[in-house]
């Protein structure tokens, strides 16, 4: 039993892993949206669209996981996190509401007019605005200045989100998701054999992977100053893992740059997931530095008993279903439907956007 909160923090971490790279991306697509412009500009669009396809708000199960199982698991750490962080987060979930209601409507609101861009421009910018804010709160968290006494939250709410190091993860965060993007759109490109979107996206995501990994030296800078306990830990018992994502930042920059996108995507894949994983061992033992631990922050063994079971019982729900839905419409789907000969072209761009 007192290893019970570990694994249940470990499977959560698991599915933040998860909603970065898979919800990353998504918001990725919607910043690269807003630059689709120019001669390529709507086949910009439409293949976005394709990307995301039936499966674009599927990826907020992971949140919504996140999010549950941090209140059944750790309430503690659940209520100074909404006290705390009550605005980037409330920001945060606004950019979330937004961004589907506009993707929505701008699908049916025609193939052209004002109300259709308007529309696409509240996706693009709430699509910039939830992993800024997301970034913002990781940085608060890690920043190890939110002081909890004798269960009560000392804190600046301001303080520990308005400050340079805050606003450079939350700049990271922006280029992560585009760089995820670019990847998986320039695979898309490539297997539909579209070239000319497949080298532009490829540019698209060496030059965000640059600037990503750029921002990331600067938090590093940044950190002894505005964070200094997730330095020192990171310089504890991190190191493997932030060289290790260092090194496979540069081999999917290599693989992208070489004409490798298949390889590349993967690679983009584990940097996000290790990345993620040097931050949660540079804090640990603690869940909410420098004061709230993983065993201060657990709730009762009991409660944390029955969740895991339903963390179990579920999973073995929701991961095939999610890999059934992801097989029936984006490997499956792509092969019938976009395959050359079996549908007009003119066709398939028209019928796209309703299989949401």
């Amino acid at each position: 039993m007192i290893f019970l909160p570990y694994i249940i923090l470990s499977i959560l971490w698991l599915s933040l892993i998860a909603y970065a790279v898979f919800g990353g991306a998504d918001f990725g697509a919607g910043i690269w949206d807003l630059f689709a412009f120019g001669r390529s500009g709507q086949r910009q669009h439409q293949l976005i669209d394709k990307a995301l396809g039936p499966v674009w708000e599927t990826n907020h199960v992971w949140l919504i996981f996140l999010v549950v199982g941090l209140f059944s698991a750790f309430p503690i750490a659940f209520s100074v996190l909404s006290i705390v962080l009550f605005v980037p987060l409330s920001l945060a979930l606004l950019g979330v509401v937004m961004r589907g209601a506009a993707f929505a409507f701008r699908t049916h609101a025609g193939r052209r007019g004002t109300t259709k861009e308007a529309w696409s421009y509240v996706f693009s910018l709430s699509s910039i605005i939830t992993p800024f804010f997301l970034g913002v709160s990781a940085a608060a968290v890690a920043s190890g200045k939110i002081l909890v006494r004798q269960g009560t939250v000392v804190a600046n709410l301001g303080a520990f989100w308005l400050n340079p190091f805050a606003l450079v993860i939350g700049a990271m965060a922006i280029a992560l998701c585009a760089t995820l993007a670019a990847i998986y759109l320039t695979v898309e490109a490539t297997s539909t054999d579209d070239t000319e979107m497949a080298r532009t996206f490829r540019l698209r995501g060496l030059i965000a992977g640059a600037i990503t990994a750029l921002l990331g030296a600067l938090g590093l800078l940044l950190s002894p100053s505005y964070a200094p306990q997730l330095w020192q830990g990171m310089l504890n018992h991190a190191i493997p893992v932030v060289v290790a994502t260092m090194i496979i930042g540069l081999g999917t920059a290599a693989a992208l740059f070489f004409g490798y996108y298949r390889i590349a995507r993967p690679l983009i894949i584990a940097e996000t997931a290790f990345l993620l994983g040097s931050w949660g061992l540079s804090q640990f033992p603690y869940l909410i530095p420098p004061d709230l631990t993983i065993d201060k922050a657990a709730g009762a063994p009991s409660t944390e008993l029955v969740l895991l079971i339903g963390i179990i019982i579920g999973m073995l729900i929701i991961i095939p279903s999610i890999f059934y839905l992801f097989y029936i419409f984006k490997f499956q789907g792509s092969m019938g439907v976009l395959e050359k000969g079996n549908v007009p072209e003119a066709e398939v761009r028209t019928k796209l956007p309703t299989l949401r």
